[in-house]
């Protein structure tokens, strides 16, 4: 979202639960679209992330999602790329560009 959209929107990213490091294979789909993931790390969201949210994407954190009222809630059912092959992740990654992008058009 933040290398799509650029300064017109504040992204905060985080997990339910989060690993002890960046899916590699995600790192390597991700550099093939021009985004350098390599310095950041996993980490669980915080309340203030929620708090200052005005749209909260979840992945199929299913009852672990937070939930606050007030907000609005996009779950986008994908699959994990944890265990998933480079060719399956790039997959995800183009379906997650196609979702942001249309989160930009109705945002922006």
């Amino acid at each position: 979202m933040q290398h799509l959209a650029g300064d017109a929107v504040a992204v905060f990213s985080g997990g339910s639960e989060p690993t002890q490091q960046v899916n590699p294979v995600a790192v390597a789909a991700m550099a093939e679209k021009g985004i350098d993931i390599t310095g950041k790390a996993p980490r669980a969201w915080t309340d203030e992330d929620l708090a200052a949210a005005d749209v909260v994407v979840t992945m199929g954190c299913g009852d672990t999602c937070p939930v606050i009222p007030g907000k609005r809630y996009l779950d986008w059912e994908l699959d994990d790329p944890s265990e998933l092959s480079l060719p399956d992740v790039r997959t995800i990654c183009d379906e997650i560009e196609q979702r942001v992008r249309a989160l930009i058009d109705q945002l922006i």
